[in-house]
Parts: structure tokens; C-alpha cells; sequence
């Protein structure tokens, strides 16, 4: 079974997703990137990736670093270099036949040489419809799971309690007659 990493552009998504770019433009771009960060670690259970999230340093000019963080790697890209031009980079070092890379960016010109590389390509809003579906199915899980809860906590009654003792002497009378 092939590893799955997912690559993301995070000022692409903070800028194409509704709640995070409206976080950005009123001058909350820190709980705008917090808020990406816990989306994606909620994401990352969900669907079993391995998460890298790579900030553009021209945005937050510094040292290039990389960090864990909600149990995702956090990477800011050195001054000089762009987001997309690590993006690639790391995407082509990590493609290979046990690997499958997804990168999630909106930036038309990088999907070219993503499929060039062998990777996968998903645009910031097909990603946020697919977290949008995946919190959704934890939701409908956690219903159905807590209905299924609530159904055993009611008491048998004695026609099932009948059933149940009729079943059991049926099978203790098969087992004996074999």
C-alpha cells in the first residue's frame, strides 16, 4: 500500500477558503494559519495522510525552518525561495513508486510540473469541499454510533427475552444432537 502525503500551499488555501481569507483580510492572518493548522490535523485522522504545510516566506521574511506541529510538518521556506518552487522540489525528491504525492495549491503554472512528476494535483477548493465531506462523515458516524448506543441501553423485553432463550436452547440442542 502506497504512503499518501499531501503538500499544501497554505497561503492558498488561507487565501481560497471563505472563513480563512476572511480571517486574513481583517488582520487575523496568525489565527487564519492556527486555523488552517487544526483543520488539516482533523483532516490528517480523517483520511490517513501524511500532512506537509509550506508557508511562503515573503509573507513572514527569516530563516527557513521546519517544525511538527498538530501533527502536521510545518515548513517556512527560506526569504529568497517561493513556496511553489519548494513545493516542487520536494515534490519530485518524495514521488516514487511507494509514495503517492498530492499537492493542494490553486496556482494554475505548478500543476504542470506537479503531473510531470508523477504527483497529483487538488485545487484549495476541491480540498476544502473534500474536508467539508469528511466532517460531515465523521458527524454521521458519531450519530449513528450514539443511536446504536442509545438502542442497546433500552431494556429487552420479554418477547425478545423469549426469543433469545428460544434461540439459545436451539443451538445448545443442535450442539448436543451432533
Amino acid at each position: 500500500m502506497k504512503k499518501n502525503i499531501l503538500i499544501v500551499d497554505a497561503y492558498n488555501m488561507i487565501g481560497n477558503w471563505p472563513q480563512l481569507n476572511k480571517l486574513k483580510l481583517s488582520g487575523h492572518l496568525e489565527e487564519a494559519r492556527d486555523t488552517l493548522l487544526h483543520t488539516l490535523s482533523n483532516y490528517k485522522k480523517q483520511r490517513n495522510y501524511h500532512i506537509i504545510v509550506v508557508f511562503d516566506a515573503m509573507y513572514v521574511p527569516g530563516l527557513s525552518k521546519s517544525y511538527q506541529k498538530y501533527g502536521l510538518e510545518i515548513i517556512w521556506t527560506a526569504e529568497e525561495q517561493t513556496a511553489d518552487s519548494y513545493i516542487e522540489s520536494l515534490a519530485k525528491e518524495l514521488q516514487d513508486r511507494l509514495t503517492l504525492v498530492t499537492v493542494a495549491t490553486s496556482d494554475q503554472a505548478e500543476q504542470w510540473t506537479i503531473f510531470s512528476q508523477g504527483a497529483l494535483r487538488i485545487p484549495a477548493w476541491e480540498l476544502y469541499q473534500d474536508i467539508c465531506r469528511a466532517k460531515k462523515d465523521v458527524k454521521k458516524q458519531a450519530k449513528r454510533y450514539q443511536d446504536e448506543a442509545a438502542v442497546r441501553r433500552v431494556p429487552w423485553n420479554e418477547d425478545q427475552l423469549t426469543r433469545l432463550a428460544d434461540l439459545r436452547d436451539s443451538m445448545s440442542k443442535d450442539k448436543n444432537d451432533n
